[in-house]
């Protein structure tokens, strides 16, 4: 296919370079035909540009259409933690040095807690959910109430993130996010999450009162969206969260690290 293109190209350029030519001979000429064959050859050398570069243009726009429709996979989406930025809530916790007992009461009353995840939901305030932390360890109420402030240090960037985002856009793919992340994290973290502005869509548990694997956040995506499950693929770190896309009817891979995760979109078409 790639050769025939190539000999079409050619082939095309010689005879434009033909058409450019004819008026040249013609204006030498001396039949009495010569003038009626310079009139027409100049006319060619005007008129065959210009449908030529009318068929490339139609060519670009309707080809490029066409192998979009024909892509198995249309949509990307995107989990954030541990996908397009780095989550490390135990290293976090390591840097205030609190003796190991006193870490393990409060790493078990935050990030270990149940609570951490409900507080993805949105559903109170920060100050309500911390206050249920502080009930599980309440000899600890002020360091807790000091690891939560700095809760948003937890996330750090990854190098490979943003130029990823522009690649898969820039060849086409619809890209969207679906994150479990609190309202207070997400005010403080979104400014530096640059590859937001690449998304189609973008869809953070604590707007929409329902974290991951509950089926009613991917619900929400799908129909706000219009997506087809089929034509989606769902990136995330969590076995459960692939799961529950998958419970959906969109594909997924459970992200260990980019090369990992390239790799299975390539084997969905994804290049």
């Amino acid at each position: 296919m790639k050769n025939f293109k190539r000999v079409a190209a050619i082939v095309a350029v010689i005879l434009l370079l033909v058409v450019f030519c004819l008026p040249m001979v013609f204006a030498t000429g001396s039949g009495e035909n010569s003038q009626a064959l310079f009139r027409a050859a100049l006319g060619a050398a005007i008129v065959v540009p210009v449908l030529a570069y009318i068929f490339w243009m139609v060519y670009r726009i309707f080809g490029k259409k066409q192998k979009k429709e024909e892509r198995d996979i249309e949509n990307i989406i995107f989990d954030v933690g541990q996908v397009l930025v780095k989550y490390d809530g135990e290293a976090f916790l390591k840097q205030f040095d609190f003796p190991k007992e006193k870490y393990e009461r409060i790493a078990d009353a935050t990030f270990r807690s149940e609570i951490w995840n409900e507080r993805d939901r949105g559903v109170l305030t920060e100050e309500e959910y911390i206050s249920q932390m502080i009930a599980l360890a309440p000899e600890y109420e002020e360091d807790i109430r000091e690891v939560m402030r700095r809760t948003p240090e937890t996330i750090t960037s990854v190098d490979y993130a943003l130029t990823w985002v522009k690649y898969l856009k820039n060849q086409g793919y619809h890209l969207y996010i679906l994150s479990n992340y609190s309202n207070y994290m997400m005010e403080r973290n979104r400014p530096e999450m640059e590859f937001l502005k690449y998304m189609d869509g973008v869809i953070f548990s604590c707007q929409v009162g329902a974290i991951k694997p509950e089926p009613e956040i991917y619900r929400i995506l799908l129909d706000r969206y219009h997506l087809k499950p089929g034509k989606c693929v769902f990136l995330d770190d969590r076995a459960e969260n692939c799961e529950g896309a998958r419970k959906m009817g969109i594909r997924a891979i459970c992200f260990k690290n980019f090369k990992q995760a390239a790799k299975e979109l390539e084997k969905l078409g994804v290049k």
